[in-house]
């Protein structure tokens, strides 16, 4: 008996540990092997990195959130990080990201963030140029995320990028490789190199095809990457943004440029800008039937500025050379950037969204809440009785930028863990009832109207 339990024993045990072994091989190594789950709306996909010619040298890790409703989407909304371990990893919470969520939501579009496990002090283009495999990854994981969320029409719908650093690099190549397929791209800090550069030479030179100068396009460097302060990491960021701008302008392409008047090259309070700027662009851009082109941008509306000055006007009473001027899309448009290249401090009247379904588990009240689409979310009021009770976060966080309920780390994304919408009365008085309700506040200081009242049964 144990002479044949003994085999039957060694084979399971081998077999454990040829499973464990090859988990290991496969196992996303740190920083990359912590991120939140992906249950529905969120989807994931990833990808080990190749070792053929012209493919993705590096695993890649995508996340997707799908709004709510089953109609096919319309687009989708590409968050990208940048170069070196910190950036990467903090693409592994972009989706979660509720400020940018309700630009998603607002248009019908997925918001998809892409985490490149770039090992650190790794040739970071090998990711952030496209022609180096990302882009037939990216086209990939979009048809394979369509399959697993039950909408195929992600692996054609037109795409709206934003990148930061290395991310802007990317996203500018994919604007020069797809324009077909790009309803805007926004920039933040990195662009394509569209000349050889002798002091760069692993960087290859882009081309510009006529169809690239019809996406609408956003430079937007900070002050300190070589506007106003010239010397430093990142003293090169400003000259490269300006070369790129002057070719795409030049041939009449619709790109402006701005200016972070607070920052170098961390974000800052750039989604104040950027996510008007991407609303606008959708509701211009986007088809109206699923299969259709994107719609070209009207040229009748735009508003033009110098490229680092602080005033914009109508492109009809614009004093200067139009092709060496920022271009803006629109007058509202303009009035939002003439405030943000100030002092980055963009105005709001609009309150955010009610939290809805609040409730409790003995003194544990929870909810669930959407960011206001121009504003974002900093955090909430809790009412008990009628009074206020307390403020989540009790002091908010950012340090880049405005405060916000979720935190953001360097490339704009939230910290994790994310937080969570939820609360413990510590001082609920014991066997009473109390009357509950949840008012949320946006990022300058704009109230909701409150949640639903929740009465507790009394503990």
């Amino acid at each position: 008996m144990r002479s044949c339990q003994f085999p039957l024993a060694a084979a399971l045990l081998v077999t454990a540990v040829l499973i464990a072994l090859s988990a290991a091989v496969l196992a996303q190594q740190p920083p990359y092997d912590v991120f939140p789950p992906a249950d529905p709306p969120y989807y994931r996909v990833r990808y080990e990195g190749s070792t053929q010619p012209g493919e993705l040298v590096y695993p890649v890790n995508y996340t997707i959130w799908i709004p709510a409703g089953g109609e096919s989407l319309r687009g989708v909304i590409v968050h990208q990080h940048g170069c070196g371990e910190g950036s990467c990893k903090s693409g592994l919470t972009g989706a979660y990201d509720l400020h940018w969520q309700a630009l998603a939501k607002k248009h019908h579009c997925a918001l998809l963030a892409p985490a490149y496990e770039q090992p650190e002090k790794a040739d970071c283009q090998m990711w952030c140029d496209p022609r180096n495999g990302s882009d037939a990854a990216f086209q990939k994981c979009l048809a394979d995320l369509g399959r697993k969320s039950g909408h195929p029409e992600l692996a054609t719908v037109p795409w709206a990028l934003w990148g930061h650093s290395g991310g802007g690099h990317w996203a500018g190549g994919m604007v020069l490789l797809h324009p077909e397929r790009v309803a805007a791209a926004w920039l933040r800090s990195g662009v394509p190199l569209l000349k050889p550069d002798p002091e760069r030479p692993t960087i290859k030179a882009h081309t510009v095809p006529d169809a690239a100068l019809k996406v609408p396009v956003m430079c937007n460097p900070g002050t300190k990457e070589g506007v106003t302060v010239k010397d430093g990491r990142f003293a090169g960021v400003w000259p490269a943004n300006e070369a790129f701008f002057n070719q795409i302008r030049s041939q009449g392409g619709l790109i402006g440029v701005a200016v972070d008047p607070l920052t170098a090259h961390e974000c800052g309070n750039q989604r104040y800008f950027a996510i008007p700027w991407l609303d606008a662009c959708l509701s211009t851009r986007l088809p109206k039937a699923s299969g259709d082109p994107l719609t070209a941008v009207p040229t009748d509306r735009a508003w033009l500025a110098s490229p680092t000055g602080f005033e914009a006007v109508p492109a009809a009473q614009f004093a200067g050379d139009p092709l060496a001027a920022a271009w803006l899309p629109s007058e509202s448009v303009a009035r939002i950037w003439m405030q943000y290249v100030k002092d980055t401090a963009v105005t709001d009247t609009t309150p955010p969204p009610t939290p809805q379904n609040l409730r409790s588990s003995g003194n544990e009240l929870s909810w669930e809440a959407e960011a206001d689409l121009e504003s974002g979310l900093a955090g909430f009021v809790i009412e008990r009785d009628g009074q206020f009770l307390a403020k989540l976060p009790e002091q908010g966080k950012n340090p880049f930028g405005r405060p916000v309920f979720q935190n953001l780390q360097y490339s704009d994304t939230p910290t994790q863990p994310l937080v969570p919408m939820r609360f413990v009365d510590a001082k609920a008085d014991v066997g009473k009832k109390h009357t509950y309700r949840v008012i949320a506040v946006n990022t300058v200081g704009l109230r909701s109207v409150p949640s639903v009242d929740c009465v507790t049964a009394g503990q």
